[in-house]
């Protein structure tokens, strides 16, 4: 499963390097569908591997009330590291306009997702 975690992160990293986007919008619903965490622990992970400094009381509590996936969160932050530099460095070739457009899709995509799956 630690190749699966990776390329999450990888994925999220390089879509947030791309769009601006990655924790909430791209692992969150990617833990809860893909790989089987309840919400709690998805926010929780992601928290985790986000900690320094933004998540880290939330992630704390998160952690105490047994909703943090250590080992996930882990292999996540590499994939993320390496997804964002390779993000960063493909968005600049991309017009503003189509930027905006694959965008929204995302968005619009993973709020239907949320919104009408189970």
């Amino acid at each position: 499963m630690w190749i699966g975690y990776t390329l999450l992160g990888l994925v999220a990293g390089t879509l947030s390097g791309f769009l601006g986007i990655g924790g909430g919008l791209i692992l969150i619903p990617a833990l809860v569908y893909l790989f089987g965490l309840t919400q709690h622990q998805a926010q929780g992970t992601t928290l985790a591997f986000m900690i320094p400094p933004i998540g880290l009381l939330a992630a704390l509590k998160y952690y105490h009330d047994g909703n943090v996936k250590l080992n996930i969160a882990m292999f996540m932050c590499l994939g993320f590291f390496i997804g964002g530099f390779l993000g960063a460095m493909f968005v600049h070739k991309i017009s503003d306009l189509l930027l905006k457009r694959i965008f929204g899709g995302i968005i619009f995509l993973a709020s239907l997702r949320m919104i009408f799956g189970k």
